[in-house]
Order: structure tokens, then C-alpha cells, then sequence
């Protein structure tokens, strides 16, 4: 048996996607740098956070997101995308996100400042 710990989004720009992410989602927020983490940057030749080409996000509970750099574009759809709950589009409009559609009731696609597709789920009202 396995349990989730981590979902990794390749990305061009790490601190900036783990903003949006971390604003997105409730409870989640870009973990903390220490002295001795900005150092570790430092001797790698990274100016600070800004830089990091490994940012992480996490919560009290539910699996950590971290965003790695790479040197290639996003190309092609999602093979995996996280699927949200809520009602506030627009809030995530707001923070970034993309409106790419409405597959169904109470269902819409949207793309991070980077492209990456996810859905959010919002709660219809009942009949």
C-alpha cells in the first residue's frame, strides 16, 4: 500500500507558480526559508527564494506540492491534473488562472499561469 506524499509540477518559473498555488488552495502555503536554507541557495549560486529552483508548498495535512525548475515549455496537455473544489472562479482568475472552458455542469477548466490544466468542481444547487 501506498500513500500520496508529494505532487512535483515541472515549471519555467518555481517561486511564482508556488504563489498561485499556494493562494489557490486553502490552507497551503510557500514553506518558510531559514538562514541555513538561503545559504544553501547562496552556495549553489542562487540570489534567494526568488530563484529557488525548488519551491515548496505545504499544509498541516493532504500531500506537498513542490515546483521544480526546467529548461523546456509546457507543450502538450496535462497527463495528471488536480481536480478542485469551490465556488470563487473568479478569485482564481484573479490570482492567475485561465478560464478554458466548462466541460459540464458545475465543472470548469482552467490553466495555472503556466498552462497546467485543472478542473474545479463547483457545487450546484439542488433541484
Amino acid at each position: 500500500m501506498a500513500t500520496l506524499r508529494d505532487v512535483v509540477f515541472d515549471c519555467h518559473h518555481p517561486a511564482s507558480l508556488a504563489r498561485f498555488w499556494a493562494a489557490a488552495l486553502d490552507g497551503y502555503e510557500v514553506a518558510p526559508y531559514d538562514e541555513e536554507e538561503l545559504e544553501r541557495l547562496r552556495s549553489l549560486g542562487f540570489s534567494g527564494p526568488e530563484d529557488d529552483p525548488s519551491v515548496l508548498v505545504e499544509a498541516a495535512s493532504g500531500p506537498r506540492l513542490f515546483f521544480n525548475l526546467v529548461p523546456e515549455s509546457k507543450v502538450v496537455k496535462n497527463r495528471v491534473h488536480l481536480d478542485l473544489t469551490g465556488d470563487d472562479v473568479d478569485r482564481l482568475v484573479a490570482l492567475g488562472a485561465t478560464v478554458l472552458g466548462h466541460p459540464e455542469d458545475g465543472l470548469v477548466l482552467l490553466a495555472d499561469p503556466e498552462g497546467n490544466e485543472f478542473c474545479l468542481a463547483i457545487p450546484l444547487p439542488p433541484a
